[in-house]
C-alpha cells in the first residue's frame, strides 16, 4: 500500500515532529510512505476568511501533488476536513470540469490519521507505550466536521501503560478556531482558558488532541497558568515505543 503524507501548514512550520511520528506509526504498520514535495496550503486560512478565488489556486496545486496515491493521511482533522468538505465545492465553482473530478479523487482517498488507522488498516493496538494520565480533546473540525467519534479514544485505550481520564466538557470547543482566534481574541481566550480549567481538573500528565492548531492554543494557554499538563498529538503518542513520548528522530515537543 502506498501512501501520501499530507503534513499540513501547521505542523510542517511549527510541530515536525508529529509528521515525522505518523510517519513512523504507518511504517511500522508496514504502509509505504511518500512525501510529495509539491504539497502546500490546503487554502483553509483564505476559505475561513472569505477568500474564496484565492484558494482555488491552492486546490488545484493540492489535487495534483497528491494525484494517484493509493490514500492520503494528515495528521489534521481540520485539514482532512478542508479537503473533504470544502474542495470539491471550492472545484464546482471554477467551472473547470477537469479539476472537479481531479479533487474529488484526492478527496474520497484523504483521511486523517486515527481514521486511516481503524477504518482502513483496521488496526487500533499500534505497539504504543506511553506510561502517563492523558485525557483527550476531541477538536471540533474532527468531532463535527469528519465524525471522528471514538476512534482517537480506541486507539489511546490500546496503548501500553496509558491511564486515559475523562474530560469534563470534552465536546467544548478549545476557542482557536482559527482566524475566530485572530478576530474574536477576547472571546477565544475565555473559552481557551475554560478548557484549560477542565483539563487541569483531570489530573492528567497530557492533553491530547488530533489537531496542533488546538494544542498550540490550549497549550499556550496552560503555559501561561503555569500548568504541568503536557499537550501532545495523538500521532506522538502512538508513535512512541519506549514510554518516552518522543518522536521519530528523538525530540521532544
Amino acid at each position: 500500500m502506498r501512501v501520501a503524507l499530507f503534513v499540513t501548514c501547521v505542523t510542517d512550520t511549527l510541530y515536525p515532529g508529529t509528521g515525522r511520528a505518523a510517519v513512523a506509526v504507518l511504517e511500522r504498520l508496514g504502509v509505504e510512505v511518500d512525501f510529495p514535495p509539491a504539497q502546500s496550503c490546503c487554502g483553509q486560512p483564505q476559505f475561513n476568511t472569505g477568500y474564496r478565488s484565492q484558494a482555488e489556486p491552492l486546490v488545484r496545486r493540492h489535487a495534483e501533488a497528491f494525484r494517484g496515491y493509493d490514500h492520503v493521511v494528515t495528521p489534521s482533522g481540520s485539514c482532512a476536513a478542508m479537503v473533504r468538505e470544502n474542495h470539491p465545492g471550492i472545484a464546482a465553482r471554477s467551472g473547470d470540469a477537469a479539476l472537479e473530478r481531479a479533487v474529488a479523487e484526492v478527496a474520497s482517498r484523504t483521511y486523517e490519521l486515527s481514521e486511516f488507522l481503524v477504518d482502513v488498516l483496521g488496526v487500533t493496538d499500534v505497539g504504543a507505550s506511553y506510561p502517563h494520565t492523558v485525557t483527550y480533546h476531541p477538536t471540533c473540525h474532527g468531532l463535527r466536521a469528519l465524525g471522528l467519534g471514538d476512534r482517537p479514544r480506541r486507539l489511546l485505550e490500546n496503548v501500553r501503560g496509558l491511564e486515559l481520564v475523562e474530560l469534563p466538557g470534552a465536546e467544548e470547543c478549545c476557542g482557536f478556531g482559527g482566524t475566530f482566534a485572530v478576530k474574536n481574541a477576547a472571546v477565544s481566550a475565555a473559552m481557551g482558558a475554560d478548557k484549560a480549567r477542565s483539563i487541569e481538573g483531570t489530573g492528567a500528565e497530557a492533553v491530547c488532541a488530533v489537531d496542533n492548531s488546538c494544542l498550540m492554543h490550549i497549550g499556550g494557554i496552560l503555559t501561561r497558568r503555569g500548568s504541568a499538563v503536557r499537550p501532545v498529538h495523538l500521532a506522538e503518542i502512538l508513535a512512541s515505543t519506549d514510554g518516552t513520548g518522543r518522536d521519530a528522530e528523538g525530540g521532544e515537543r
